[in-house]
């Protein structure tokens, strides 16, 4: 084990994906929690679709992927928090419109447009050799947002998160909570797309936090189990995509569902013994 990791390891596109990929997945982490006690499970989907169809458009008119899908899938999560809040059209049918409307828009502009040499098995399930020290730079940065975010507002995290009219009377200004999270998981889909696609970085969002509720009840340890949960799991999975020669994105995804599957045993074991 330790060979092999020494060997990944002797390869620069290995170093880059191993350390944006545990600081994107220990991001992707924390924020899937707060979704998933928000009941917004899809959005990260949602975002990633959209973040799709931003990049392919860029490429189309020449200009950097990066620069166009951030803001515009920055603006598509503050749009989905606000539609959460009620509107004719609810949150989960703009987000089942939104994601696959951009999916439609991206595969159009790469398609009909003369001249442009996109690999869309990339952008959409990822692939470690798209990493690049950019991509490090912004996950060490988003990271560090994230884990000051959650430090020293946890309080404050946990009153928005279970019950935000409460903490609005007691002067906690929830709205302006829940955007930052917005922008920090918009951000999280965007530069975690390079390594996991399109189709499958909503799974860093989910699984870690769904799999730890299985048998963890405090907002604490749900948080702690799925940070610990998403780097165990990244880790098993981009070993396997090396010694086996597989999809990163969808080795990471199955060592979650492997992950999730022992929970499941476990909390049905433990619910058994207290009986």
């Amino acid at each position: 084990m330790l060979e092999t990791l020494r060997e990944m390891l002797s390869y620069p596109f290995m170093q880059r994906a191993m350390i944006a990929g545990l600081l994107l997945s220990l991001c992707a982490a924390l924020l899937g929690v707060i979704l998933v006690l928000k009941n917004l499970s899809m959005v990260g989907d949602g975002l990633s679709h959209v973040a799709f169809g931003a990049m392919a458009v860029a490429l189309v008119c020449n200009m950097a992927p990066l620069g166009l899908a951030v803001p515009v899938v920055l603006v598509t999560a503050f749009l989905l928090m606000r539609l959460q809040n009620g509107a004719r059209l609810r949150g989960d049918a703009a987000v089942a419109i939104l994601s696959t409307g951009a999916l439609a828009v991206g595969v159009m502009a790469i398609s009909v447009v003369p001249g442009v040499n996109v690999d869309l098995n990339g952008y959409l399930f990822g692939s470690v050799l798209a990493m690049r020290g950019a991509d490090v730079w912004a996950a060490i940065a988003l990271s560090a947002v994230v884990l000051v975010l959650f430090v020293l507002f946890y309080p404050r995290i946990f009153a928005v998160t279970f019950d935000a009219d409460f903490a609005r009377a007691s002067g906690i200004r929830a709205e302006t909570y829940t955007m930052l999270c917005a922008a920090l998981t918009a951000v999280t889909v965007v530069v975690g797309m390079r390594l996991m696609g399109a189709m499958l970085i909503s799974s860093l969002l989910i699984f870690p936090a769904v799999t730890s509720m299985r048998l963890f009840r405090s907002f604490r340890a749900v948080t702690i189990s799925a940070a610990a949960v998403s780097a165990l799991c990244f880790l098993a999975g981009i070993t396997i995509s090396y010694v086996c020669a597989t999809p990163a994105g969808a080795s990471i995804v199955c060592a979650h569902i492997v992950v999730f599957l022992f929970f499941t045993v476990a909390a049905a074991v433990a619910a058994r013994r207290r009986k």
